[in-house]
């Protein structure tokens, strides 16, 4: 038995005006998915236990088969062992967004938590410098991917309140500074990172080129090493994992299972969608399971952009979904888990804890009538309901 998970991050949402009253995934066209819906197990899961927040950490833990009140302690020492750092039991991994604050009304905003996407390569110049100038024993930044990277506060303070930066967009910063214990030596990084690059060359050019700079970063998503049961200990199957995103790589590393590093994987609507694909079913012939995570419609939310999260999920839809329902049969049985990790409504550009449409599919050729297709009022409508998310592991294993 193959067992495939094809995760498209904040697929789902909330009904649009601009839309005609739909969602992005009724108003995409969406075949593949459509498909699975109709002939498969079909209903909506709870992946964000009550208390915690709806990041893509928690979820995504559950989405892997891991109950997140047992094992969650933060997003960055995910990305940190992705990432090739090794985190004392006493430190505090931060994730660094690069960011665009703006100033307006005589407040500074949050104009964008990606900086206008900006590239690794840039990046890199520019966490290289914060540490150059800035890193110490204490303190120390590592570059990352696009606009994502990591500071670990060695034997640091973890009694912190922080703010995602795609929640505030459009917001006044300084109310949603980090607070508590050891709050003001994050402030003070922050306000220094804005000093030194607001005349660095690389954010000169980019104003010529009519780029949002990179003019400060945004500390957030700490936490200290958590304890994830091996994956292979836990379910008695071999794995693998495919994102171009540290945090899915880090569960995965974790998990003991082999992170799969696809070429042009960028995390947004120019990844490569088939290599994804691809690459998956490759691993799937000497492992039982592939985890298959797609960035894209989060980042689309997040930045406000329905036309790309449409997108995003239409070329989910097409460039991996669909190949892989056909690739997948050569291995005789099998299951698919297809669902999102979390909503990320675009009216609110961020993550919320409703439960997500998921669909289980091994081939069935049966076909439910009263499913109209693949979508949040369709997976409601079937009664199927997993109060606890992580279960949908055990459910796929079943059959």
């Amino acid at each position: 038995m193959k067992y495939i998970v094809l995760l498209g991050d904040g697929m789902s949402d909330e009904k649009l005006e601009q839309l005609g009253g739909k969602t992005p995934l009724q108003a995409a066209k969406t075949p593949n998915m459509d498909f699975m819906a109709r002939r498969g197990r079909f209903g909506l899961a709870s992946t964000v236990p009550e208390g915690l927040p709806p990041g893509s950490d928690v979820a995504n833990l559950s989405v892997f088969g891991y109950d997140p009140r047992t094992c969650y302690t933060g997003r960055s020492p995910l990305e940190a062992v992705s990432m090739g750092v090794e985190l004392g039991p006493d430190d505090v991994a931060f994730r660094v967004n690069l960011v665009t604050l703006h100033p307006a009304r005589g407040k500074l905003l949050m104009q964008d938590y990606s900086a206008g996407h900006i590239s690794t390569e840039e990046g890199r110049e520019l966490i290289e410098e914060l540490q150059r100038q800035f890193g110490d024993e204490e303190f120390q930044f590592f570059p990352g991917v696009g606009y994502r990277h990591l500071m670990v506060w060695r034997k640091g303070k973890d009694k912190l309140t922080v703010t995602p930066p795609h929640d505030i967009t459009g917001k006044c910063v300084t109310e949603y500074f980090p607070s508590g214990d050891g709050s003001e030596r994050l402030i003070y990084l922050m306000n220094a990172s804005q000093m030194l690059f607001s005349n660095h060359p690389l954010n000169k050019k980019r104003l010529e080129n009519d780029e949002l700079p990179a003019n400060s970063i945004w500390l957030w998503g700490h936490g200290k090493s958590p304890r994830i049961e091996n994956f292979h200990e836990k379910f008695g199957l071999s794995g693998a994992v495919i994102s171009a995103v540290d945090l899915i790589r880090g569960i995965g590393i974790y998990a003991g299972l082999e992170v799969i590093k696809v070429e042009g994987a960028t995390g947004y609507i120019d990844t490569n969608y088939r290599g994804k694909a691809q690459a998956a079913l490759q691993a799937l012939t000497n492992k039982d399971y592939v985890y298959l995570h797609v960035e894209a419609p989060d980042e689309a939310s997040h930045s406000g952009n329905l036309e790309h999260k449409i997108r995003a999920i239409e070329d989910f839809d097409a460039l991996v979904v669909g190949p892989v329902m056909e690739g997948i049969k050569k291995f005789g049985a099998y299951r698919i888990l297809c669902t999102p990790d979390h909503p990320t409504p675009m009216r609110l550009m961020t993550h919320t804890s409703d439960p997500v449409p998921f669909i289980l599919y091994g081939g069935e050729e049966k076909v439910n009538e009263a499913v109209a297709g693949y979508d949040e009022d369709a997976a409601k409508a079937t009664g199927l309901y997993l109060e606890d998310g992580f279960r949908m592991m055990e459910m796929m294993m079943k059959g």
